[in-house]
């Protein structure tokens, strides 16, 4: 009895201190964010932007668009890429063996037409089935191939076809500002050691969209949107914003990912394997050129140049979660070797670290506290007052700290302007630590038991058309 007791004793002290700690750092990290946010603001201006459009030789963009089945938002995104802002820019559709009516939609919108061009395949992926250029619109370029089974096979097929020196991954449901790549490009202008940026990400639900453009920002009336829109404010304004600074980002979101073509050709492009393709790609970059000792600087916008839709049924959420989970357990098993090694800098002894403890072991802590602690208040062993002296606690941080990034995100974006919307989402941020959280928990759970298991899959996931 006396070692289960010490066990138990063990495990309450850790999951105290693993909130104490994770919340402790959140509060830590917002004034630094605060700070990054505010030098960001000074420095890329409206002048700036403009700036970058004018330089006698601006850099050639190829927009990579991987599609399945996305004939239900791909006009709409194609329409908003083409009104881009820049002039310096293709856009390369890439039409994974949908089955639905992607291929024939774009064939009657965009009156394409067969461009079959030898062109050179330094990255891996499934066979080209024809190559499609635009009457109408010259800068669209279509490619249709096999299916390959991972958006991974798809971008490597558009980057071989890309022609830009810098290609942008976005997914099909996304929708971009309109000076993104005005945006995009100004640290690539600004250091010629810029290898890779990231865009922070909107959340569409809600909004009004005409013509592929958000004229109308506004909240969804889902509550299970309205707490992503919280959890992403979060996410992309705090951890993300600061690890930027300290030039130790690794994850470049898949919905906004700007990259330098020879490096990522350099390091072998998409891993078609992997299931966080994304974080895999960013880590490697971090990984080859920190061990070649080569300057590399891997950037980030706070501010939104883009717009994709959040699932709003539990069950895509879901499928989402726990894939976002296996990817994660998979990229840092792959990069084991680099987590607390000097030789990775920054990236090696913050970031990697960090993201082991806080969103590696998170979920498993905090659904293990509840799944011990609350039995062990129901049988005597833990005072009631205690468990619940420790759950407002935590429950108070992470409202805390959640409140701070909102109110960050609308200071610098200034998105929800709405007295309403404002208090909408700080009700969000308040309610989405009674249950929310805790569901995040257990999919990340059951994700983990996926991982161990070897399942796979891309999982169900719903696509609307956007709202006009």
């Amino acid at each position: 009895m006396s070692t289960m007791l010490a066990a138990f004793v063990a495990f309450t002290l850790l999951v105290i201190t693993y909130f104490l700690v994770y919340n402790g750092l959140q509060i830590v990290l917002s004034p630094i964010a605060a700070r990054q946010l505010w030098l960001h603001q000074r420095r890329y201006t409206r002048r700036a932007r403009r700036l970058a459009g004018d330089t006698p030789r601006p850099p050639h963009v190829s927009i990579v668009v991987p599609a399945f089945n996305e004939e239900l938002t791909i006009v709409e995104t194609i329409r908003a890429l083409l009104a881009l802002e820049y002039e310096a820019r293709e856009v390369v559709i890439v039409n994974d063996g949908s089955t639905d009516g992607t291929l024939a939609l774009l064939e009657r919108t965009f009156q394409l037409v067969s461009a079959p061009v030898a062109f050179e395949q330094p990255l891996t992926a499934e066979p080209v089935r024809g190559l499609y250029r635009s009457v109408s619109e010259p800068d669209l370029v279509v490619v249709d191939k096999k299916n390959g089974g991972s958006k991974a096979d798809a971008a490597n097929a558009g980057i071989n076809v890309a022609s830009g020196e810098l290609v942008l991954i976005i997914d099909a449901d996304t929708v971009l500002e309109a000076d993104a790549l005005s945006r995009a490009v100004l640290p690539f202008l600004d250091d010629p050691a810029t290898v890779a940026f990231g865009g922070n990400i909107g959340i569409a639900n809600g909004c009004r969209i005409e013509r592929g453009r958000v004229v109308e920002v506004a909240l969804p009336g889902s509550w299970l949107a309205r707490f992503q829109i919280v959890e992403y404010t979060r996410a992309f304004l705090l951890a993300r914003q600061v690890s930027a600074s300290q030039n130790a980002l690794v994850l470049i979101s898949g919905a906004f990912g700007l990259f330098r073509r020879d490096a990522v050709i350099a390091v072998g492009g998409y891993d078609r394997n992997a299931i966080g393709e994304d974080m895999d790609l960013t880590i490697r970059l971090q990984r080859d050129f920190r061990e070649r000792r080569e300057p590399a600087r891997l950037a980030f916008d706070p501010t939104p140049l883009c717009w994709t839709q959040a699932p709003e049924d539990l069950r895509s959420l879901q499928s989402q979660r726990c894939r976002w989970r296996r990817g994660l357990l998979q990229v840092l098993w792959r990069n084991r070797r680099m987590i607390g090694n000097p030789r990775f800098g920054k990236v090696g002894l913050l970031t990697l670290p960090y993201t082991l403890v806080f969103e590696g072991l998170g979920p498993l802590l905090e659904l293990g506290g509840y799944l011990v602690l609350v039995p062990a208040a129901l049988l005597g062993l833990l005072s009631w007052t205690y468990l619940v002296l420790m759950i407002t606690i935590s429950v108070l941080f992470g409202v805390s700290v959640t409140l701070l990034a909102v109110l960050l995100s609308d200071l610098t974006t200034r998105r929800y302007m709405r007295g309403s919307d404002l208090a909408i989402l700080v009700a969000a941020g308040v309610f989405e630590s009674f249950g929310y959280r805790q569901v995040n928990s257990l999919w990340g759970c059951i994700g983990t038991v996926q991982a161990l298991t070897g399942r796979g899959g891309w999982g169900l996931m719903k696509r609307r058309a956007f709202q006009a």
